[in-house]
């Protein structure tokens, strides 16, 4: 009887210590879509008046707790009765991430127009500012819930072939982390601009500097975690063009892996740009006539 219970104890040892192993595994590869994640979120929480700012980011994350509700079980059936589709869903998902960083880098090069919506403007009615604030709300869970899909998907991938408990555990805990951690985080950047008014209104001219600080940083910090989301976005999808398309491994493997990496994921993401503008254009010419 004892020894049974030592050695189910055991049993639960190496469990958890392979969990420990594979999340580490895990959160590295996930770590760029968790980067571009903070980003978006960051944007869409933001231009809010700042006693909305933080029931707004409460909806969005209620809205990807609900998210990963429903992907998590569907991921989970996949990975147990039909491992190969998560492999598939994961080559799509790298297609996607690529295109995504595509059109980022583009946009960077040839600026677009951006209509910015701000619940701030002193003109709209309380119905305006709440039709505004539902329709931020709900194109944020839409984004999230694109975003779960390849984090837990790419987390997925990195533990197949493990024992399903093992599967469980650590796509749990990175889609856990994906919510708390990232929203978490969000919650202390949007706040930033509201500290550094609080510090202003000191009368010490270090905490005034501190607050002036905070308030010109923080459209500096939204930016530059779009800048690196865009790059994490190339190098994950790379790194999944590489590991998972043999073809594709033997073009760079000659390379230093981050710059094929790079290479895979940057050329995959310009040709699935080059292809969606073009059926784009394709389309707009068929409507036209």
């Amino acid at each position: 009887m004892a020894s049974g219970f030592f050695a189910l104890l055991d049993d639960i040892a190496v469990l958890m210590d392979d969990v420990v192993v594979m999340s580490k595994i895990a959160t590295k590869k996930t770590a760029g879509i968790l980067g571009d994640d903070l980003a978006v979120n960051a944007e869409k929480a933001s231009g809010f008046v700042s006693s909305r700012e933080i029931p707004v980011l409460w909806a969005i994350t209620k809205g990807s707790f609900i998210n990963k509700i429903i992907i998590l079980p569907l991921a989970f059936l996949l990975s147990y009765y039909a491992p190969t589709v998560v492999t598939v869903i994961l080559v799509l998902g790298a297609v996607y991430l690529a295109y995504e960083a595509a059109e980022k880098i583009y946009e960077y090069i040839v600026p677009h127009k951006h209509t910015v919506i701000s619940t701030d403007e002193v003109t709209l009615s309380p119905e305006e500012i709440v039709a505004i604030e539902k329709a931020k709300i709900k194109s944020a869970v839409v984004t999230d819930f694109i975003l779960s899909v390849e984090i837990v998907i790419i987390a997925l991938g990195s533990v197949l072939g493990k024992p399903i408990s093992t599967q469980i555990i650590v796509v749990s805990f990175i889609a856990l982390l994906a919510t708390v951690g990232v929203y978490g985080i969000v919650a202390a950047i949007v706040r930033m601009d509201d500290l550094g008014l609080i510090l202003t209104a000191k009368k010490s001219a270090t905490s005034k500097f501190i607050g002036n600080l905070l308030i010109r940083a923080l459209p500096l910090i939204i930016k530059g975690l779009a800048f690196v989301g865009t790059i994490a976005l190339v190098l994950v999808a790379g790194g999944i063009f590489v590991h998972e398309i043999e073809q594709i491994h033997h073009l760079v493997e000659g390379l230093p892996s981050i710059v094929g990496e790079f290479i895979a994921g940057l050329v995959g993401g310009i040709i699935a740009f080059l292809i969606v503008k073009g059926f784009m254009m394709i389309w707009a010419k068929v409507k036209g006539k």
